[in-house]
């Protein structure tokens, strides 16, 4: 059970203590230790005894003044760190407190001792093994996280030592510690509020598949204007169903996050709420998934009222599940009837919010569908075909268009970088006037709350007389990414219009590979920049269109 007394420094399992040993808690929280020294003969002394009396694990919070924060009982095996949030954690700095503690059994430092070490970024774990037969300290063992990068371990030992022969050097110890992250550290961003990040990926299948989805997150980053700092992937049987990743690899992640000042971790899978909850439970870095990053994308480009009302949607129903389930504050929101009582807890206020928020804006989309819906019934009127661009992300669909239409329509070496459904005219040599559409690029794990809400938007396609499937012959992976589109289009129940394949790109590869491919998958090469490639297309398309629409 855990529990704070009044003056708020006891904490932990304290039930069933006597009134006296609950007083000597309370005169150690009290008590001032030499900066000097990691714990003071004293009070190691006075530790030892009371947890030898006990039969319970006791650990003090120290700060670098020498103050004790916090002293916390545990059980026979271990003692519970509160939440630190509180005290100072800069990127690329240590927590500026140390922990000692007592051990019942065993010698030495625990896994779960270094784990602590370097998940709350402590300036030192220490340990004081208490004598069996009456309850004194025996030797006093401590260890501090290694700054340097080429050391396979995450922690540096120090001699263990009877706590009344401690060398008074331990300030010395963390401010060259400190020196040191900071020497090794990159130079910092001009932009300080640029994101520096981990990319991690986790995967059961062949590395060859988890580096092209990771590369894939690689740009994604890039294209939310994230740093990335470091990346790696762990092939695992089976993933963990708490923290994804095994605790020594978390440990070592965040112990590079100290070393490069990151600030942000990004996994390359979707995570559920309890594997954020149990990550962010080790370390106080933000960590976010695949489908939190596209979100932020898409956030960032979406333009139009719709688009911005879409992306909204989908970012509040990802959130939604993902509420913190911590807390304790009760608020009464109202007085009167129905008012009374212990009233909402802050998590039942947000999920009220939200869906209200949510009811809110489905009405608004609708009102804008049927705004779209309009236009597509007065096109239709003027009798016009519609041909529209789809694709992987980046591979060329708005630099398409601009090139046919003569247009503006942004267009950037960036995933995403439109958003926005755009629709130009085009008149054929012969006189046949056509409608281009350029739509929302698809990729791979596409967040089926994002699809959900982008479905007014997609609609467009429903009205499509021909699909042009525009790939990136450049990208070694394009077949890879034609297969996701494909698959997509068929759940959207697309695949009943005709498409043409476009090979763009031409231009970054050898003509001879580029003829295979086109013939192959019975295409056509192109590239968007060079309009003297698109007479075959344009041929080609107006021969599909007139086969649907017979002499126009």
């Amino acid at each position: 059970m855990f529990r704070r007394n009044p003056i708020g420094k006891v904490i932990g399992n304290t039930a069933g203590l006597k009134t006296a040993q609950l007083k000597r808690l309370d005169r150690i929280a009290r008590r001032k230790i030499a900066p000097e020294v990691i714990v003071s003969q004293e009070v190691a002394r006075a530790i030892s005894e009371l947890s030898w009396e006990t039969g319970r694990q006791i650990g003090l919070l120290i700060a670098r003044s020498g103050k004790v924060e916090y002293c916390i009982v545990g059980d026979h095996r271990a003692i519970e760190i509160p939440s630190l949030s509180q005290f100072r954690a800069g990127a690329g700095r240590l927590r500026g407190l140390r922990c000692v503690h007592t051990h019942l059994t065993g010698a030495g430092l625990t896994e779960d001792d270094l784990l602590d070490l370097l998940c709350l970024r402590l300036d030192l774990m220490a340990a004081i093994k208490v004598r069996k037969e009456n309850g004194l300290p025996d030797l006093l063992y401590a260890a501090h996280l290694s700054p340097n990068p080429k050391q396979e371990k995450a922690v540096d030992y120090l001699a263990p030592v009877i706590p009344s022969q401690q060398p008074e050097s331990f300030l010395e110890i963390i401010d060259a510690l400190e020196r040191e992250f900071a020497r090794l550290r990159p130079v910092k961003d001009v932009d300080k509020k640029k994101d520096r990040a981990i990319l991690i990926g986790v995967t059961t299948r062949s590395m060859k598949q988890a580096q092209e989805s990771m590369d894939e997150l690689k740009e994604l980053v890039r294209s939310d204007d994230v740093q990335v700092m470091d990346s790696l992937i762990q092939k695992r049987d089976r993933i963990h169903p708490r923290t994804i990743i095994g605790k020594g690899k978390l440990s070592d992640i965040i112990l590079k996050a100290l070393r490069f000042d990151a600030n942000l971790l990004i996994f390359d899978r979707e995570l559920n709420p309890s594997q954020i909850r149990s990550i962010t439970d080790h370390t106080d870095l933000r960590v976010i998934d695949r489908t939190q990053l596209i979100l932020d994308l898409f956030a960032r480009r979406a333009m139009s009222r719709e688009g911005k009302l879409q992306v909204e949607m989908a970012q509040l129903k990802y959130m939604l599940p993902r509420l913190g389930t911590r807390d304790d504050a009760l608020s009464r929101l109202t007085g009167g009837i129905g008012g009374r009582g212990p009233g909402e807890t802050k998590l039942e206020i947000d999920r009220r919010r939200i869906n209200d928020r949510l009811s809110k804006l489905t009405k608004q989309l609708k009102s804008v569908s049927k705004e779209r819906h309009g236009r597509r019934t007065r096109r239709r009127k003027r009798n016009l075909p519609v041909i529209s661009l789809v694709g992987y992300t980046n591979v060329g669909k708005s630099t398409m268009l601009n090139s046919l239409t003569k247009s503006e329509v942004t267009a950037e070496d960036k995933l995403f970088a439109t958003l926005d459904p755009t629709s130009r005219r085009l008149r054929f040599p012969e006189d046949i006037e056509v409608i281009f559409t350029d739509t929302v690029g698809f990729i791979r794990n596409l967040p089926e709350e994002l699809l959900k809400s982008f479905k007014s938007t997609l609609e467009e396609l429903h009205e499509a007389d021909l699909l042009v499937h525009i790939l990136d012959i450049s990208n070694p992976q394009f077949r890879e990414q034609m297969h996701v589109v494909e698959k997509i289009l068929d759940e959207l129940k697309l695949n009943r219009i005709p498409q043409l394949r476009v090979l763009n790109k031409v231009d970054l590869v050898e003509k001879e590979y580029a003829r295979e491919q086109a013939a192959s998958l019975d295409g056509i090469a192109i590239s968007a920049l060079d309009e003297s490639t698109m007479e075959p297309f344009l041929n080609q398309a107006k021969k599909m269109i007139m086969k649907q629409w017979g002499t126009l």
